[in-house]
């Protein structure tokens, strides 16, 4: 039985901002990347005014720097596998061990005194990685990385200023 799950209900609130996230490749998606010089201009940052101030903020920056946290959440999804090495172990383990398995192509592995066939060789997988697994807190790492790409995105978005070209363009004249 296969679980479908139905990503155009999820992203549908969220209005027309997912599509062209979803259409772009990865190499187009972070050639959007800004300057860090721009990005960590600490002559922007400043607190906002009020609560509507910090939501304009947030809108524009979360489109015109979103490939900026993409790669901010890659680098604490990286941080966070290297301060965590039980679970970047299981994750190799069990990576390269799928890999074997899929290179015998439905053969049965021979170690000499013994010969497993596939069934008992994911049987064996899954006996030793879900343990290991659960060991290795990975709720408990997601959680992190959540709280950790959360507080660093907004934060960052809603106390950068918006350029001040930008600054004028909503009001009425």
């Amino acid at each position: 039985m296969a679980i479908s799950i139905p990503i155009d209900a999820i992203t549908s609130r969220f209005g027309d901002r997912f599509n062209n996230i979803r259409s772009q490749s990865l190499s187009t998606r972070f050639a959007n990347l800004k300057p860090v010089s721009e990005f960590l201009d600490l002559k922007r940052l400043s607190k906002p005014a009020n609560f509507g101030e910090v939501q304009s903020r947030v809108n524009y920056n979360l489109s015109y720097f979103s490939s900026n946290y993409a790669v901010v959440f890659v680098m604490l999804s990286i941080y966070s596998l290297l301060t965590n090495p039980l679970l970047l172990f299981v994750i190799i383990f069990v990576s390269a061990s799928l890999y074997g398995i899929g290179k015998l192509e439905g053969r049965d592995l021979d170690v000499g005194f013994r010969r497993f066939n596939t069934s008992q060789l994911y049987t064996a997988l899954l006996c030793i990685g879900v343990p290991l697994g659960l060991w290795a807190s990975p709720i408990a790492t997601v959680l992190w990385l959540i709280g950790a790409t959360g507080v660093t995105v907004f934060g960052h978005a809603a106390l950068m200023d918006k350029p001040i070209e930008n600054a004028f363009s909503e009001e009425a004249v």
